[in-house]
């Protein structure tokens, strides 16, 4: 806070599990309505001067940042990887990686955005909204702090972040950063912490005028409720149950293998996963055999192994969950064509989930209308294209989707689905493109100029151009 580590006002302290081997990292500080109260002072008295300050300025601070992260992408990779169980490899080539994206993205936004614009006589120009409350995920975490932290920064904002406490070291570290980077006292603070001892306060609090939030539809509708007396402005990336459409005319054995591998990776835990497959009813078995046999091919063990493809999920609390909705399918009468309850062989220590596979699976299921967050596929089938729209659209959510098969059919169907994301034929992210989700899902966009266009506010100075 306010450039300063300094003692919380409570003394509750909550261990961090490394989840592939269930021993505790360290103990951080749980952080209370009165860290929040610091916090959220010294983000208001920074932003007096920070939002004042240029475009050029802001330009020469994210390159330090850049500079610094660079320099430390190793060290964040691996407390990734011991917190949240991400393969080192992924936690380097993904996870890591993500946080410097979205870095340099907001850089390059910045580098080109116009702030003010004339319309007659009137000045048109955007400012920053303000002090910003952030609370970020443990699953893609310093994708998710970075996706903030960077355009807030660009905007000219300050903030107060609560990290996930599951998964909170990662962002310690980014803290260290901001500081040698020179990143001045009070822009960006710091406070660990739970949904309700920080995250509810932040959310109420009457000097935070935005609250950014990603994480699942149950605690976006606590964190709105929360903001919705203060009128302040709420972003939400939240939950997803993604349908991943397999035209008849696609490659069924290249693209069903390619998608369950994309299904699984990071053990299933993203908001945007491709977990509900939609392939040609006729085709069902067909289908099954070739997910059943990628499913079992994928290496599942010890993350700091090379040949590891998936690590545990994040936490006893995921692991239970995830069981418990494995067991709902076989009980709602679901086909297991690949693993199942339990761990894996030979992973008795950890949160380790087998990758599974379930088909003919209804959306009416559980497992088709839930989102798992674990490495578990639902193979769904359609009639003809119209059939595999409706099924996609019918849903509480509309985060992402995905289509493979003949260019035009695609993206005919794309314009159909109710989705802020659609993937064709194995596209990748874009961090330039805008992400966020329809409908329950959430509202607002992160990534890219739409992302930074969040953090700020639009004033209109008449006659200014008399």
């Amino acid at each position: 806070m306010g450039g300063q580590w300094v003692a919380p006002r409570t003394d509750t302290t909550l261990e961090v599990v490394n989840p592939a081997t269930e021993q505790p990292i360290t103990s951080i500080a749980m952080g209370g309505a009165a860290d929040v109260d610091a916090a959220v002072a010294a983000a208001k008295e920074a932003f007096e001067t920070f939002s004042l300050t240029t475009k050029q300025e802001r330009l020469d601070l994210l390159d330090a940042i850049i500079a610094v992260y660079g320099r430390r992408m190793e060290e964040l990779a691996d407390i990734i990887s011991q917190e949240m169980g991400a393969p080192l490899s992924l936690a380097r080539a993904a996870q890591a990686a993500a946080g410097f994206g979205h870095l340099a993205t907001a850089r390059a936004v910045l580098a080109e955005f116009e702030f003010e614009s004339a319309m007659g006589t009137t000045l048109v120009t955007r400012e920053p909204v303000g002090v910003c409350g952030l609370i970020t995920p443990w699953n893609w975490p310093l994708n998710q702090i970075a996706c903030k932290v960077a355009p807030a920064l660009a905007a000219g904002c300050t903030m107060v972040l609560k990290p996930s406490e599951v998964a909170p070291l990662n962002a310690v570290l980014f803290a260290e950063i901001l500081d040698e980077a020179g990143v001045p006292a009070g822009v960006f603070n710091l406070v660990n912490g739970d949904g309700l001892g920080v995250g509810a306060p932040l959310s109420a609090h009457p000097d935070i005028d935005m609250m950014s939030f990603t994480g699942s539809t149950r605690a976006g509708i606590e964190v709105a409720r929360a903001a919705a007396p203060t009128v302040k402005r709420v972003a939400q990336e939240l939950g997803g149950k993604s349908a991943n459409i397999v035209l008849d005319d696609a490659d069924l054995a290249a693209v069903v293998a390619r998608d369950v591998g994309n299904m699984c990776t990071n053990s299933g835990q993203s908001c945007n996963a491709p977990s509900r497959m939609l392939v040609p009813a006729a085709r069902m078995d067909e289908a099954a055999a070739i997910a059943a046999e990628a499913a079992r091919n994928i290496t599942v063990g010890d993350p700091r192994e090379e040949t590891t493809r998936i690590g545990p999920v994040v936490s006893a609390t995921q692991y239970g969950r995830i069981q418990q909705l494995i067991e709902k399918g076989i009980g709602e009468g679901a086909k297991v064509e690949a693993g199942g309850p339990g761990k894996p062989a030979g992973l008795e220590t950890g949160y380790y989930v087998r990758p599974t596979v379930f088909s003919h699976v209804t959306n009416d299921m559980t497992i088709a209308r839930e989102e798992i967050f674990g490495p578990v596929l639902v193979l769904i089938g359609y009639e003809d294209d119209d059939d595999a729209v409706r099924i996609a659209n019918d849903t509480l959510y509309g985060l992402s989707g995905y289509i493979s098969g003949d260019a035009d059919r695609a993206k005919a169907i794309a314009r159909r689905i109710r989705t802020g994301n659609v993937h064709l034929n194995g596209a990748g992210p874009d961090f330039n493109a805008p992400f966020g989700g329809y409908r329950q899902s959430g509202n607002g966009r992160e990534w890219g100029a739409l992302g930074f266009e969040e953090f700020l506010e639009t004033k209109a100075i008449m006659g200014y151009n008399a």
